[in-house]
């Protein structure tokens, strides 16, 4: 499996931004079968360490969202440092990753090559292998519009899921029609 989903919660909507979670989910683009995955709460604090921004706005719409929603930020338990996140995130993309997905590559993918510069750690992918999952959507948005969402919204697992399942069906509609 080639493709991998990213989805990342931050406590900012700049490129600087702190990161609550980050999640990646490997998928076959063709069939939609998902592969293994990888999941990480990070602390807020080692993110303010390294410079990334805390907005006050972000914070309160956090404070909006349902309950589950919230625990992605307001628990402290099984959370891990900035840098030990990160690194272990860069070794899941270790193997055959060629496509890395997410739902405006210039949000979850800038501010994750923010914050790999604030750690001084390559990205661990190529720029030119991005792919925008809002690109493909324009192309079928009935789909996306008819795929229900199932899990907790705003928990970056159950959003990579959401996403690999519609554009999945977006890209089996294109490539057929």
């Amino acid at each position: 499996m080639n493709h991998v989903m990213i989805d990342i919660e931050t406590l900012a909507t700049s490129n600087d931004a702190a990161l609550v979670s980050i999640a990646a989910v490997r998928f076959d683009l063709e069939t939609g079968i998902v592969g293994d995955s990888v999941y990480f709460k990070i602390d807020k604090q080692s993110c303010i360490d390294y410079g990334l921004r805390v907005d006050a706005d972000t914070v309160d719409w956090w404070m909006k969202q349902g309950k589950e929603a919230q625990e992605q930020f307001l628990t402290t338990e099984d959370r891990v440092e900035l840098l030990q996140a990160l690194q272990d995130f860069y070794l899941f993309f270790e193997f055959e990753t060629d496509y890395v997905w997410a739902n405006g590559i210039n949000f979850d993918c800038e501010i994750l090559r923010n914050a790999y510069k604030a750690i001084d750690f390559p990205l661990p992918w190529n720029h030119f292998n991005e792919r925008d999952v809002r690109t493909l959507v324009h192309f079928a948005p009935e789909i996306k519009k008819a795929e229900p969402f199932v899990g907790t919204k705003h928990h970056p697992i159950s959003d990579c899921m959401h996403q690999i399942k519609y554009c999945c069906k977006i890209y089996k509609k294109l490539k057929f029609d």
